[in-house]
Order: structure tokens, then sequence, then C-alpha cells
């Protein structure tokens, strides 16, 4: 019998009160967000809450090889809230949630709360760069890329390689971070992960799952790529896409 496998969940945060905001400025045509405090501090929204109690239930129902025993968090309110309920429904105290400031949302910058209207209306000429060099290496004005956030948490994957191979991780981050964790993990290429970005956005309270295999070297094995809990969809799932500007 081979060495037990850990596990690794990257999970995207609930709905945010910011994403009902943002699709709100974005429907009614708006340059601007109506975001009244910083990106750092908006909570979830009352299903936001909904979807991480029910990605809760669902884990804490897993087998005992594949339950989560340890919580990565990003630093900023949504996150940790859905961690917290992850926390609850899995009789982990939330003292043991470990926040991590690399796991926070990508930076937008001088782009930040501004629609794809307001960026093409305000910054045509950032527009006009974004439009040619991709999200990828695409960084605004004070943000960051793409490559940005994947070199933070380059040593985020190490440390899980390194120091918690045997434990049942989750990480709790961002719709970017999920994507970036993704390219890292499963060993992509710009192309590649760019093209499951245009998929779809990745779902609140979605995961993906990996095998932690400890031999011959320290691996992971992708088991899911994207997959909502029938808890969580059953009491719905929404997504917002990568542009920048509102809380992700």
């Amino acid at each position: 019998m081979g060495p037990r496998a850990g596990k690794l969940y990257i999970v995207r945060h609930g709905q945010s009160a910011g994403n009902v905001l943002r699709d709100h400025a974005e429907a009614a045509g708006d340059d601007l967000i109506a975001l009244h405090n910083r990106d750092a501090d908006t909570p979830l929204s009352p299903l936001g809450y909904a979807q991480a109690q029910a990605l809760g239930e669902w884990m804490a129902q897993l087998p005992d090889d594949e339950r989560p025993d340890t919580i990565l968090s990003s630093p900023f309110v949504r996150a940790h809230q859905t961690a917290a309920a992850l926390a609850e429904a899995l009789g982990i105290d939330e003292s043991r949630i470990e926040i991590d400031e690399r796991l926070r949302e990508k930076e937008f910058g001088i782009l930040d709360r501004y629609t794809r209207k307001g960026i093409e209306t305000t910054y045509p000429e950032l527009a006009a760069q974004r439009g040619l060099v991709g999200k990828f290496y695409f960084r605004p004005p004070g943000g960051e890329s793409w490559c940005d956030v994947i070199l933070r948490l380059r040593s985020v994957v190490d440390g899980i390689r390194l120091t918690r191979p045997d434990c049942r991780v989750v990480v709790v981050g961002h719709q970017v971070i999920v994507n970036c964790f993704r390219y890292l993990l499963e060993g992509m290429r710009e192309a590649e992960i760019l093209a499951i970005d245009r998929q779809g956005d990745f779902p609140n309270c979605g995961y993906a799952e990996y095998d932690v295999v400890k031999e011959p070297a320290v691996s992971f094995r992708l088991r899911k790529g994207r997959v909502v809990p029938p808890t969580v969809r059953d009491v719905a799932v929404t997504g917002d896409s990568d542009v920048p500007g509102g809380p992700r």
C-alpha cells in the first residue's frame, strides 16, 4: 500500500456585496462601481453566506481521508468570512484559519472600481494596451498582472509541497487566484489557462481538487478542475468575468 495522498482544494469565496454592485453597474452602463469601502473590506452578500455554509456542509460530509483539516485564506473580508463558514462546518476553530496575504485579490491599481465601459471611456490608452498585451501580462499602473499574482503564489505552493504533503488543505481565494493556482499546479502555459478562462467564470464557492502525491517527489494530481457541490447549486451559483475593476 502506497503512502497516503494529501488533498488540496482551491476555493473561490462566496458571492460578495461587491459582485452584486458590479453587476448592477455593468447592466446600467455606469463608469464606476458604487462601492464605498475598500475592496479588502467588502463582505459576503446574503447569498454568499448561504453559499459558504452550503460548501461547508458538503465538505463536512466527505470521507475522513478527503475532509479538509487545514484552512488557508486570503485576508480580504469576503474570503475570510467564507473560510470561517467552512471552519464552523468542519469543526475547526476559527483561530486556526491561516491568513496569508499572498492569497489576496489581484490588485487593479488605477483601474480599480471601473467598469469595462468606464475603463474604455476614462483610460482608452490603457484599454488599448490591455487588448494588445492580453490579461496575462497586462499590468495597470499601481496594479498587478496575472504573472505578478503567479509569482507570489509560487511560494504558497512550495510551502504546501514542503510542509503539508499529508494535510488536507483548503485554500480560499478569489477568481484570479483560482486560475493562477491552476496554472501552477497543472503546469500550464499562458494559452492553456486563458482558454480555460474563456470557457466561463469560476463560480462562487466552486472548487478545484488535487491529490498531493508524495512519491517519487511531492506533486499535485488534478482530480476535478471546476466543481460546484450540489448543496451550493441548491442555493444558487454566481460568477463574474475577469475585467479590471470591482471586487473578485
